[in-house]
């Protein structure tokens, strides 16, 4: 397993997980949705306040820290897994608004996405 970095999640975030990418990692493939400013502030799971431009998610078994490389069409964000969810059958990945944006799915509001796990984090608010 990748170490571990204490890191502040905000800016600096995507520096910090460039580090932590293993030799070989699995794709898989699953239905993701979003969550935005009806959350902002809350605290999540892991302790952290959700922030809906953040690059975080949602996984209901993913450990929290857990550094998701998540794609579709085209386009990839890093995010940090610092929360459970999502609870509507079907999805398994809740990213947030930040995240979503990245991706072009906003709109969509629900998109199936490609995911492969490069790392993990402490989480630190």
């Amino acid at each position: 397993m990748p170490p571990s970095l204490p890191i502040v999640l905000g800016a600096r975030l995507l520096a910090a997980l460039l580090c932590c990418a293993p030799a070989q990692a699995e794709t898989a493939s699953l239905l993701a949705s979003w969550y935005g400013a009806r959350h902002e502030g809350r605290a999540t799971a892991s302790g952290c306040p959700f922030r809906a431009a953040g690059l975080t998610a949602a996984s209901p078994d993913l450990p929290l820290g857990t550094v998701l490389e998540v794609s579709r069409a085209g386009r990839a964000v890093r995010v940090v897994v610092n929360d459970r969810g999502p609870y509507a059958p079907g999805r398994r990945l809740d990213l947030a608004r930040g995240a979503a944006a990245r991706l072009d799915m906003l709109r969509l509001g629900v998109a199936r996405v490609s995911v492969v796990v490069v790392g993990a984090v402490a989480l630190r608010c």
